[in-house]
């Protein structure tokens, strides 16, 4: 009964953790969508590479016994990568200091706090990583968002 109830209890979280972020890109806007989503596609892609390497590498272990990528990772990387990496965006584009600061906190919520919430929920809880390495793991990959963005507006022609 036990093991049924933690299988129900992912399955929703899964679900909320997809569907929260993308239902907020409904207010972010049509000009925001179009400017930022190809950056948003992409660091989901990197995203998913990246729970790959960390799945085959056990930095961190879901408590549903049936080790699943689809059901572990990929809702992490599907639902709130690229909404919030688009909002993140929207709200310090054209500010690198900013980006950076908004990334750093919102990564370390993540990495120091929210990660002991799920925890103590049993759905994931670090493996071969600690705190400090679990933050520098999610937030590295602002600094390529930011140059992907950068590229991207470039090529456009975009002017911040």
């Amino acid at each position: 009964m036990a093991k049924r109830m933690a299988t129900k209890r992912h399955k929703i979280f899964n679900l909320l953790i997809i569907l929260i972020p993308w239902l907020s890109l409904l207010f972010i806007g049509k000009r925001e969508f179009k400017r930022y989503s190809f950056s948003g596609v992409f660091i989901i892609i990197f995203e998913i590479i990246n729970h790959l390497y960390g799945h085959k590498r056990n930095w961190w272990k879901f408590y549903d016994k049936r080790k699943s990528f689809i059901r572990d990772e990929l809702p992490f990387s599907v639902g709130p990568y690229m909404p919030l990496s688009m909002w993140l965006l929207k709200h310090s584009y054209g500010n690198f200091k900013k980006f950076v600061l908004l990334n750093a906190v919102s990564d370390g919520a993540f990495a120091f706090f929210i990660i002991d919430v799920l925890k103590k929920l049993k759905i994931i809880s670090l493996g071969r990583l600690n705190h400090v390495q679990f933050f520098f793991y999610l937030h590295y990959k602002a600094y390529i968002l930011y140059g992907v963005q950068y590229l991207f507006d470039k090529l456009r022609g975009y002017r911040l």
